[in-house]
């Protein structure tokens, strides 16, 4: 009798036991597939929204500094080509013995009304010493326009062309001395100098001109 006690005391302890084990699962059913998946979903497009919203603030915000960084990088490339350019005519007309001009470009040679040095400009050969335009072959270089809001005015010596002599100096058609100051400007920008003494010889120069 004892023994048949303990038995059924025993089994009813596992029984109550496994219907312990079992209660918490019991009542805890997962949601459908199609649910989780939609809750998934749900976070990740959250999270896309976030990701997106930083970066079009950060782009927002860095908008003006990358603008104002092109804008002088291009006026920044116009003064060096300008002054890499008068360097080439130089070293043409040395070479060449012969007159060398720069100017802006208007066909092909540097006798047409001049257009604005923003607009481009050539290195050509003026063996007639006279800036009357030459033959296509005469000329020895273009340099493209410039980018789109850069301006290039030269001072009354070099407003309309730059010659260069045999002997690399920078002389007019007439014969007198030719120097003068480049200034290339963007709108918001301090301008850059491009000064050519009559030597020939040409520099940039920094200034705290601001532009117009």
């Amino acid at each position: 009798m004892r023994s048949s006690a303990t038995s059924h005391a025993i089994g009813g302890t596992s029984a109550g036991i496994g219907a312990a084990t079992r209660a918490p699962g019991a009542g805890t059913q997962e949601p459908p597939r199609g649910q989780r998946r939609l809750r998934a979903d749900g976070a990740t497009l959250i999270e896309l929204l976030v990701a997106l919203t930083i970066v079009g603030v950060l782009l927002s915000s860095s908008l003006p500094d990358w603008g104002a960084f092109l804008a002088e990088r291009g006026q920044r490339d116009r003064a060096d080509a300008l002054m890499q350019t008068l360097l080439q005519a130089r070293s043409e007309a040395i070479k060449r013995g012969a007159r060398v001009d720069v100017c802006p470009a208007a066909g092909n040679g540097c006798a047409n009304p001049a257009a604005g040095w923003e607009a481009g400009w050539i290195i050509v050969a003026d063996h007639a010493r006279d800036g009357a335009p030459g033959a296509p072959q005469a000329v020895i270089a273009r340099e493209p326009a410039a980018p789109a809001g850069i301006t290039i005015r030269g001072n009354r010596p070099v407003a309309d062309y730059v010659s260069y002599t045999s002997l690399g100096q920078a002389r007019r058609i007439d014969g007198g001395l030719q120097m003068g100051t480049f200034t290339v400007c963007h709108r918001g920008l301090s301008a850059r100098k491009v000064v050519l003494a009559s030597s020939g010889r040409v520099r940039i120069g920094e200034s705290t001109e601001a532009c117009p």
